[in-house]
């Protein structure tokens, strides 16, 4: 087993909490995952996207959770099924003792797979353990989209962790349109959301159009209605949004998912700080 790989790993991220900790143990299977996913035929077929693409990827510097993935061109019959068994045995390579739950159902867009390992912490160093000394079960989430919307821009991006592998990701227009979307159309605040804003305005990343506007017609308020989607009505659309947030519950969802060193910059969360950055849109 390459548990030595895996303790090198953690004892990089110079994790200075419990929590910092368990977030890294998370962060490094998921290279596990997406490596192993990498030298199989999983990539002929879908793209990686959301927040741990980003962060993977492009540098966001925030903790991630679950790992999102979009079908290259829509089928009802992708099945999981293949893709999940040889991930059970990749990890297991790794000293994981993993639970695979395929959640999948033929009837939903979203294929869905929990991961589930309580097994690594017997078998690495952790430097902040809790009160109990066990370290708490490692769970990720897969979700596939097998209905994408179209219009969507690829790349093609290269891991060295835990072996050379190839990942197929959205590229960076593509994913700020998917975040876009989910900004004016998901119906409860996730600050998580508007972190990575922020960070996508700060890159001068630009808006993949096609795509948002491809989105908002499959799914949301605006379903199924012939808008015109460009700067103008997205800049209007996010001001709605902006006045209507209530900025101490965003900044208090995302805490947990920063580094300790970066909490501080919370506080400075606020309508007018998210108008400012609006401005900027590219």
């Amino acid at each position: 087993m390459n548990i030595k790989i895996i303790q090198e790993r953690l004892t990089s991220y110079n994790c200075e909490s419990e929590t910092e900790e368990q977030h890294a143990i998370r962060e490094i299977t998921q290279d596990l995952i997406l490596a192993a996913l990498g030298r199989s035929d999983f990539f002929k077929h879908a793209l990686f996207h959301g927040g741990t693409c980003l962060r993977i990827f492009y540098g966001l510097n925030r903790f991630s959770e679950d790992m999102d993935f979009m079908l290259r061109k829509p089928d009802a019959t992708f099945d999981l099924k293949h893709h999940i068994r040889h991930l059970t045995t990749e990890l297991a390579a790794y000293g994981y003792d993993v639970q695979i739950v395929d959640r999948s159902k033929t009837t939903s867009t979203v294929r869905k797979a929990f991961i589930k390992d309580n097994s690594l912490g017997k078998v690495i160093k952790l430097n902040h353990r809790n009160t109990t000394g066990k370290m708490a079960m490692i769970r990720i989430k897969l979700e596939v989209d097998t209905n994408p919307p179209s219009g969507s821009k690829e790349e093609l991006k290269y891991l060295d962790f835990p072996f050379l592998s190839a990942v197929s990701i959205q590229d960076k227009p593509s994913l700020f349109a998917g975040k876009a979307h989910a900004l004016l159309c998901r119906n409860y605040i996730k600050g998580r959301d508007w972190y990575d804003f922020i960070w996508y305005i700060s890159n001068s990343t630009e808006v993949n159009y096609q795509l948002l506007s491809s989105a908002l017609f499959q799914i949301g308020p605006w379903q199924q209605r012939d808008i015109n989607v460009d700067k103008k009505w997205l800049t209007k659309e996010l001001t709605k949004k902006i006045t209507s947030i209530d900025w101490n519950k965003a900044a208090k969802d995302v805490r947990r998912f920063l580094r300790i060193g970066e909490q501080p910059s919370l506080k400075l969360w606020s309508k007018e700080l998210f108008l400012h950055e609006l401005n900027k849109l590219s």
